[in-house]
């Protein structure tokens, strides 16, 4: 069977190169995914441009049309809070249905045209074992996005695909020290305090970080985990590209 060093990681990996552009589903997910990765591109002069894809309506009670409305508003104050606090360059909000993200023509024109336009370098997306459908209909979206850029006449630089935890682990191969980064992303998840009234996100959040850290020294107190995707695995379907990376778990079975 295929021993655990090339399942997951034994040393902490340096960041990709920027600019970099992160497509979150919802409000949060950039922060409790990879908010100290975030937070220590920023410290390193790395560009950081956030894409929040859904409105989150549905992120609590919302008994009416104003609540719903005023759920919004409030979810988008937080992420702006949020990244200032861990110093994303910029930040768009999409008005996309809370659970209702579906692969569109328009959607993935939108998403190869932020690629191009901010001329990314790395593009992260939520895991392909994320529970929540948003989740995975975002590593879709995006996944595709690039390839439909990818494949006309691109002058730009061709950009790493970075997959990124939220909530659940996958398969991975790049972890990222954020140990000196813990304390800001601390306050960071604290900001969202409309989504913390609904479970102990920050808690069930760094129990996540600090599994991660298995295989680190004991001076790692906590890690946010990846999945670089190759060149070659972008030809793929995204299922197929997962395929490989989970084929790994049974290699000689």
């Amino acid at each position: 069977m295929t021993p655990e060093h090339l399942l997951v990681p034994y040393q902490c990996s340096d960041l990709p190169p920027g600019p970099w552009l992160v497509f979150a589903p919802h409000a949060d997910d950039e922060t409790f995914g990879m908010g100290g990765t975030l937070r220590k591109a920023a410290d390193q002069g790395i560009q950081t441009h956030v894409v929040v894809l859904t409105d989150g309506a549905l992120g609590g009670p919302s008994e009416s049309d104003s609540a719903a409305a005023q759920l919004v508003e409030t979810r988008r104050q937080e992420v702006q809070a949020a990244c200032e606090l861990l110093g994303v360059t910029t930040l768009q909000t999409w008005d996309q249905p809370d659970r209702g993200l579906q692969m569109s023509d328009v959607l993935l024109e939108r998403v190869a045209t932020a690629i191009a336009d901010l001329n990314a370098a790395t593009v992260f997306f939520p895991a392909v074992l994320e529970l929540h459908p948003d989740h995975r209909s975002t590593a879709q979206l995006v996944w595709c996005g690039a390839q439909r850029l990818l494949s006309r006449p691109w002058r730009g630089q061709a950009p790493q695909l970075w997959s990124y935890e939220i909530s659940v682990q996958s398969p991975v191969n790049r972890l990222i020290d954020i140990t000196a980064e813990l304390q800001c992303k601390n306050r960071a998840m604290a900001i969202y305090a409309s989504q913390n009234s609904q479970n102990n996100y920050p808690e069930l959040i760094l129990a996540l970080n600090k599994a991660r850290t298995f295989s680190m020294p004991p001076q790692v107190s906590h890690v946010e985990a990846f999945y670089a995707y190759s060149p070659t695995q972008l030809e793929l379907s995204l299922r197929q590209a997962a395929g490989q990376a989970l084929a790994l778990y049974w290699e000689n079975a």
